[in-house]
């Protein structure tokens, strides 16, 4: 791993763009899907893992699978 990875990465400015732009299609998908859902578990797990799923998007905009800092 390389010794950055457990630490914060500054997205480049293009990273920034392309993370917005992956927030905003998360964020669509969730207007799309949220009125199907029941209050509950199964609505909290599901908003959970799309928030995890962003998350790990972001990761891979900014890192390489090894932590090595994408330029």
């Amino acid at each position: 791993m390389h010794p950055s990875t457990f630490e914060y990465l500054m997205p480049t400015d293009a990273q920034k763009k392309t993370i917005e732009t992956a927030r905003a299609a998360a964020k669509a998908y969730w207007d799309i899907i949220e009125p199907f859902l029941h209050d509950g578990d199964g609505k909290r797990l599901v908003v959970d893992k799309l928030r995890e799923a962003a998350m790990w998007v972001n990761v891979d905009i900014t890192r390489f699978p090894d932590g090595t800092p994408r330029p």
